[in-house]
């Protein structure tokens, strides 16, 4: 290689030191190779009239310094996929229900990524790093927003695919209570838990049967009731592009598993679970 060919541009991987400021290590950009001479300035846009300091934190107005991870505050989405995670566990039997009640109430609570992060300590995941990675604070206008994915999990491309639901938010009813109200009343109860049910989903996103034709129903066709409450309560966990936890095929627990006796139980619980906890990701209590 001749000594013109030398004189190429090329990109350098090494800490710029200028006016006693330092950009940071690794940083890479073009400069000018002209043998032992000296080294051109990096373009001055770099710096957007800011200065970074040794220590790693931008001074001036507008930039964000280097702060630890677990001392964030962490956003309602990012609550939220930590309750979804939350969920996948107590689905898999990995938490109990009062260990999962436990865990729900301090993700709601959290305030930083410490106080979701030491609630995941104890369960496995998809990676070897068991702290769920949400990157690291940027000046504003520098980088696109991240998109939110389950907690745990690595982020993912794109917008959502759904709409969010934005009515009202339905009731939590206490899963042990309503089987006592089934029993004392001969099952006269299911009536008003169907149309309770089923107006409060219609009421929140704005489809399904509602509260009145859920009534007819169950009154003229009540073996259809339980498939259709699983279905709908599926329906509004899909409609937040969230994995249902019940589907119509839940019912199956109701008919034929009536026969099992302790069938329509399971159906109940499950479902009735189901719908409560999504009413508390939503804030309800």
């Amino acid at each position: 290689m001749g000594r013109d060919d030398a004189a190429h541009h090329t990109s350098v991987r090494r800490p710029w030191f200028h006016g006693g400021s330092a950009l940071p290590m690794g940083a890479v950009f073009p400069v000018a190779v002209a043998g032992p001479g000296p080294v051109e300035e990096p373009p001055r846009h770099l710096f957007s009239g800011q200065a970074v300091t040794s220590g790693g934190r931008a001074d001036g107005e507008g930039a964000v310094g280097m702060v630890e991870r677990e001392r964030l505050r962490v956003s309602d989405s990012e609550r939220q996929v930590a309750v979804d995670r939350l969920r996948m566990a107590h689905d898999e039997g990995r938490l109990d229900l009062d260990e999962y009640d436990r865990r729900l109430a301090a993700a709601y609570g959290s305030v930083t990524y410490a106080d979701l992060d030491q609630l995941f300590t104890d369960l496995p995941g998809p990676r070897t790093d068991p702290r769920p990675m949400y990157g690291r604070p940027f000046p504003a206008g520098a980088y696109p927003p991240p998109q939110v994915a389950p907690y745990g999990f690595g982020s993912m491309s794109g917008p959502p695919a759904y709409a969010q639901p934005a009515g009202p938010i339905g009731q939590v009813r206490s899963t042990g209570l309503q089987v006592l109200l089934f029993i004392v009343t001969f099952g006269i109860w299911s009536f008003v838990y169907f149309f309770q049910t089923h107006e409060e989903m219609k009421r929140h996103s704005g489809e399904g049967i509602g509260g009145v034709l859920a009534l007819l129903v169950n009154f003229f066709l009540g073996i259809v009731s339980p498939f259709l409450l699983s279905h709908e309560v599926g329906a509004q966990y899909e409609r937040r592009g969230q994995r249902s936890p019940v589907t119509a095929l839940t019912g199956l627990w109701f008919f034929p598993g009536i026969f099992l006796l302790v069938g329509p139980l399971i159906w109940f619980i499950r479902t009735n679970d189901a719908l409560n906890d999504y009413w508390r990701s939503l804030g309800a209590r």
